[in-house]
């Protein structure tokens, strides 16, 4: 594996926090980065409450924690990312933000820094081609939550070189997940699967098929899914459900990717899900509660 020893992660949000997460407790120093000082404190603290509770649970020692989070540094700068040996970009699923990150990176990095997205949906060659190395650009997809989750998807570009891609398999590997190989093609595997049957879901709402509790129940107990759809959606984000159905939809030009008039307007009204405190549940108070 090339000689990756610093993780640079650009964006401080849910996925990015927990991607620093990982890495940090897998020995790796993290510089991690966002558009305000704020979001960085943010994913911070959010990273310092999850390892307390993998420590509640015995998941993890307490001193791994300690060494863990004094791996992990605030970059307030994005330029300062550049002194990683491997910058994984986790911001949010619009191409034109991330394109626009990779332009503003590069110029920072070293000839032998490796790139990767966290994209769950956009194409790598067409990102890969925002920087001066396609060859030394991968996908590397991990599932929310990070911490628990134990799948990386792999996307290699058209322009991704061999020893990129046997360094992203190592480096995920030792992080203790396992990897699933994916082609550049809309959503790859996972969501490719998975987002439709949410959209599917929620058209199902939107006919009036069933309630909101009712479809979940239905999955829940009658599918042994761990979490109903519209549940699954409200914790990953509407906005983000939204975003995927969108590429399938233009990337694959079928009618069976549509999205589901009634997640437009979810979105449209900024009902997200848990971040916004409502989507097809509301969760402002002790419970959640359906909203339609």
């Amino acid at each position: 594996m090339a000689n990756i020893k610093t993780v640079g992660i650009i964006g401080a949000g849910q996925m990015g926090a927990g991607i620093a997460h990982v890495c940090a407790l897998a020995g790796y120093d993290v510089l991690l980065h966002d558009v305000s000082s704020d979001r960085i404190d943010a994913g911070l603290q959010s990273v310092e409450h999850n390892m307390s509770r993998q420590v509640g649970r015995g998941t993890i020692a307490h001193d791994d924690m300690v060494a863990a989070l004094q791996r992990i540094k605030p970059a307030r700068e994005l330029q300062a990312v550049g002194k990683s040996d491997l910058a994984i970009e986790a911001a949010t699923e619009d191409e034109g933000v991330k394109k626009t990150i990779f332009k503003a990176l590069t110029p920072h990095l070293s000839e032998t820094t490796l790139l990767a997205s966290n994209t769950s949906s956009i194409s790598i060659t067409r990102l890969a081609s925002a920087t001066d190395r396609p060859e030394k650009f991968i996908g590397l997809h991990f599932m929310n939550p990070v911490p628990v989750m134990k799948l990386v998807e792999i996307i290699r570009g058209i322009a991704t070189d061999a020893g990129t891609y046997e360094t992203a398999v190592e480096f995920a590997r030792s992080l203790g997940k396992t990897t699933a190989n994916a082609e550049d093609f809309p959503a790859f595997i996972v969501n490719r699967i998975l987002v439709p049957m949410i959209n599917e879901a929620i058209y199902t709402l939107y006919e009036g098929v069933g309630t909101v509790e009712a479809i979940d129940n239905a999955m829940r107990l009658g599918a042994n899914h761990p979490m109903g759809p519209l549940e699954l959606g409200d914790f990953i984000g509407l906005d983000t459900v939204l975003a995927i159905m969108n590429v399938l939809y233009e990337g694959l030009a079928d009618s069976k990717y549509r999205p589901c008039p009634l997640l437009v307007k979810y979105v449209e009204a900024g009902w997200l899900g848990r971040k916004a405190g409502r989507g097809f549940y509301d969760y402002r108070g002790e419970a959640p509660v359906p909203t339609r």
